[in-house]
């Protein structure tokens, strides 16, 4: 059946423009690097390009959304041209398909960004899932409807980086892949499925059918065929990574290297400095909420209560797949909230050393050396799968930006870089297996939060 001709976008409702089962491209020129914004093309219609609105046309003349490369962007970030966009719900969905119905949190579809591999990386891939914490009722859930951690419609074109980054000097090992960014809007770390929705706010759990679904359509793209692979993410993202790691590699051919890789996704499961679990709580009312038991690795259920099994610590050893684990050892995420909770905190005692380890008190600083201690107790046993890169900085989200991950001036650790050691482990050129000295060792880190 050949693709209609996409719609016009409304002036003051654009993204309510729909055509019959049509994903979106821009016009625009092609920069060195394509970047293409796709959403899953079975459950939902429409087009629309932000800035560019008549500039649509039928994913089956499929061309550029934009550039990538380190300190360029795309859209409103500079350099690289427009993005692509889609949004809608119709009919024309495959019967066989119809059953998935995944979307965010709002009901809009989900997104991700793709950037083609070329030479010797045209059958390599490294999928990298968005992080953005998560939400455990329905009302932290409603909040996300109004921005893009719960809605793609707030969603705009973002620049490829660090491990993503289309660089050869500044990313030599994946520069070239097939390279993808999955957009996070679901808020369970793509884990859940309910089909019933939430109609008293019009909520939609559906992380896994979001997680499914865009691996789908990424294997119908030519993963089917890859040689290596790679599932990450950051934060929350990172965490998917793990919990859908093997899952990840029984889709791809029995002949491909595929491997995964956590930047600070490895949630810790203690105490808090009231000497509550509070993390255990979040997470429960998180599965208990988005029905995520069914989609948490079997070989950590199997054993454990599923809230238990959303910690990294009981689910890595469990693991038939090689894993990487990139984590400050003060992640300042985890010091904010798992740590450092603002429940336990109600003085904020702790508010300036939240924001800046540098104006931590001494007795602030030996709880950061206790919680060091015991994240660095909750790491697997080392084995020759498990790379890890365990630097001493104030940091949360390290691989998705050039600075952090491979560049003059990047952490490093044995007088290693990020990049490097991911690569290291990977190719298995080297043992990689790296954990810094405690805070104030290392001059090289760069204290600061990233997705």
């Amino acid at each position: 059946m050949p693709l209609p001709a996409a719609a016009k976008p409304s002036a003051s409702h654009p993204e309510a423009a729909q055509s019959q089962g049509v994903r979106a491209r821009c016009t625009t020129p092609p920069p060195s690097t394509q970047q293409l914004w796709f959403f899953p093309p079975f459950s939902w219609q429409g087009s629309l390009c932000p800035g560019q609105q008549n500039g649509c046309v039928p994913a089956g003349m499929a061309g550029p959304c934009g550039g990538d490369g380190d300190g360029g962007g795309f859209g409103p970030r500079g350099g690289g041209g427009g993005s692509c966009w889609a949004g809608g719900c119709g009919d024309g969905v495959p019967e066989e398909r119809r059953g998935q119905r995944s979307m965010c949190l709002d009901g809009s579809p989900p997104v991700y960004h793709f950037s083609p591999g070329s030479g010797t990386g045209a059958n390599n891939w490294v999928v990298h899932m968005e992080g953005g914490g998560w939400c455990k009722t329905a009302e932290e859930c409603a909040v996300r409807k109004g921005n893009f951690r719960g809605s793609s419609k707030f969603m705009r074109a973002l620049s490829f980086s660090g491990i993503l980054g289309g660089n050869e000097k500044s990313n030599p090992d994946f520069y070239n892949w097939n390279r993808v960014k999955v957009r996070y809007c679901d808020g369970s770390s793509f884990t859940g499925d309910v089909e019933t929705v939430d109609t008293a706010k019009n909520l939609h759990y559906r992380g896994f059918r979001i997680w499914r679904a865009i691996i789908d359509d990424l294997l119908a793209k030519g993963m089917n065929k890859a040689q290596n692979a790679i599932l990450s993410g950051c934060s929350a993202g990172g965490l998917a990574a793990m919990l859908h790691c093997d899952r990840f590699h029984d889709l791809l051919p029995a002949t491909a290297r595929v491997k995964c890789l956590s930047d600070a996704g490895f949630f810790v499961d203690g105490k808090d400095i009231s000497g509550k679990n509070y993390v255990r709580s979040v997470y429960k009312g998180v599965i208990d909420l988005h029905g995520s038991a069914k989609n948490l690795p079997a070989s950590c259920t199997s054993k454990q209560p599923p809230e238990l099994c959303f910690f990294p610590q009981h689910v890595v050893p469990t693991l038939r797949t090689p894993v990487f684990l990139l984590n400050a050892a003060y992640d300042s995420w985890q010091i904010k909230n798992v740590l450092v909770p603002s429940a336990a905190d109600p003085k904020k005692a702790w508010a300036q050393c939240k924001l800046d380890i540098k104006s931590c008190s001494s007795s602030q600083l030996e709880t950061l050396q206790s919680f060091r201690t015991d994240f660095l107790a909750a790491l697997p046993k080392p084995s020759p799968s498990l790379g890890m890169f365990i630097d001493s900085c104030f940091a949360h989200c390290q691989s998705g930006s050039q600075d952090t991950w491979l560049a003059d001036g990047s952490p490093t650790v044995e007088k290693t870089q990020i990049g490097k050691a991911v690569g290291d482990w990977f190719f298995e050129r080297n043992v990689s297996q790296k954990i810094d000295c405690p805070y104030p060792c290392n001059p090289t880190c760069k204290n600061r939060e990233d997705d």
